[in-house]
């Protein structure tokens, strides 16, 4: 969900889920200590903070004063899991909780109404769990856009069956003006919003395995100048690495959910 409607720039302009439907809008956590949450993510990712507008348990966070993600303190008292989930923009939040339930997904949380505009928390049939987003982006969306902090990647059990899900209920590669272009490049989906890559899909994700690095899910990536100094931050502030490479590494954070910081030369 966008937790921020207030021009932070000066800047009026104001974007719709209307005229990107079907791409990548936000990035959001459930977090159960905002403080903590604050601290770690601040120090591991060098970010700062301002409220946002929908309450006390809502955060904004900051790189270089363009804003990156939200930080929702609402898992303890809405029984939710703690996790990073991706949000879609959408022109019907009504319409794409009634296209994911006809096609086997389920509707967790939602529609709720979050002026201005309304999300919901759902999950695919494979279980990966994502946001909708119908209404009005934050203030700073484009510059949000432009500078692509945040990645996401799909990892489930067929990739191919999963854009055709997503396709149906985002409409993507439709012939609507506008909506995202779906390429098949190699063993992976490749999602185009404007010509940009916004999201990658790629198969191999068991649905059972206990293990939620395994089993299909949404996994977000940060862009940062030096993965190696991310991971030692993260073990000295309570978070743990999982998987470590040259260019990525897989963590997670003391309240326990997962990201992964990518190298800004690999998208």
């Amino acid at each position: 969900m966008n937790h921020d409607s207030t021009p932070a720039t000066g800047t009026t302009h104001v974007v719709s889920t209307h005229s990107v439907f079907g791409a990548p809008c936000w990035v959001s956590l459930t977090s159960r200590d905002l403080q903590a949450t604050e601290d770690f993510y601040g120090a591991v990712l060098g970010w700062q903070w301002r409220q946002g507008k929908l309450g006390e348990r809502f955060r904004i966070a900051l790189a270089g004063g363009a804003p990156v993600a939200g930080i929702a303190g609402i898992a303890s008292m809405w029984q939710m899991a703690v996790a990073w989930t991706p949000y879609f923009a959408v022109p019907s939040a009504d319409d794409a909780v009634s296209r994911v339930q006809e096609r086997g997904g389920t509707a967790a949380v939602g529609p709720l109404s979050f002026p201005p505009g309304r999300a919901a928390l759902l999950a695919d049939r494979d279980g990966a769990t994502f946001g909708i987003w119908e209404g009005k982006l934050f203030s700073d969306w484009e510059t949000w856009r432009r500078a692509a902090p945040a990645f996401i990647r799909l990892h489930t059990r067929d990739a191919f069956d999963a854009a055709i899900f997503y396709g149906e209920v985002l409409d993507w590669a439709s012939d609507k003006p506008g909506c995202c272009e779906v390429h098949y490049e190699g063993d992976e989906v490749v999602l185009r919003s404007r010509g940009d890559i916004v999201a990658r899909i790629e198969s191999g994700a068991l649905d059972e395995a206990p293990d939620p690095t395994i089993r299909p899910h949404w996994q977000v990536h940060f862009a940062v100048s030096d993965v190696a100094a991310c991971a030692r931050t993260a073990e000295l502030h309570g978070g743990s690495v999982l998987t470590k490479g040259a260019d990525e590494a897989l963590l997670r954070d003391p309240d326990g959910a997962q990201f992964t910081v990518t190298s800004r030369t690999r998208r």
